[in-house]
């Protein structure tokens, strides 16, 4: 018993030594462990709360005591057909997904000029399982978002560090 206890401490001491984190989880600045996001649709900000819930970071309900201000403009996500089947039925779609955003600190100072995210996906539509598709679909655009969160995340960690050196 004692030793199934000190072999499981000593896994525990080496995955944190070697910098292993759960998937997922972000490793944040000090300066950015309290984050105001400013705009942005649900599904966005779902995200933002999900990626922020994993760290040791909160999001703020206002721009008071905020480490960071992310401000997201111009969100857009959309939908095209790639090709149709020989019934005239949709067989491949793209997903388009598009956001501006601008980082600021409290008092509203520049942090770094608007940016672009732009993320694309395509996947097959089997007219045989169409609630299935709904559902990969759904499943794609999530991923899309959380994608788009990371990339905002590790870009204002980078503005951050840079501005602290």
């Amino acid at each position: 018993m004692l030793i199934n206890k000190a072999a499981i401490v000593v896994v525990a001491i080496m995955l944190s030594a070697c910098g292993y984190h759960l998937r997922g989880a972000l490793v944040l600045p000090a300066n950015m462990k309290n984050i105001y996001v400013e705009g942005g649709t649900a599904p966005l900000l779902d995200q933002f709360k999900q990626a922020i819930k994993s760290s040791s970071a909160k999001l703020s309900s206002s721009r008071a005591g905020a480490g960071i201000v992310i401000k997201i403009f111009n969100e857009d996500f959309s939908r095209r057909v790639l090709s149709l089947s020989s019934r005239g039925k949709s067989n491949e779609f793209e997903l388009y997904y598009r956001l501006e955003y601008e980082f600021a600190n409290a008092g509203d100072a520049k942090l770094m000029d608007r940016q672009t995210v732009e993320i694309r996906r395509e996947y097959y539509n089997d007219q045989q399982f169409v609630i299935a598709k709904d559902n990969e679909e759904a499943g794609i655009k999530n991923e899309m978002y959380q994608q788009a969160v990371q990339t905002i995340v590790n870009r204002a960690r980078v503005v951050l560090e840079a501005g602290a050196k």
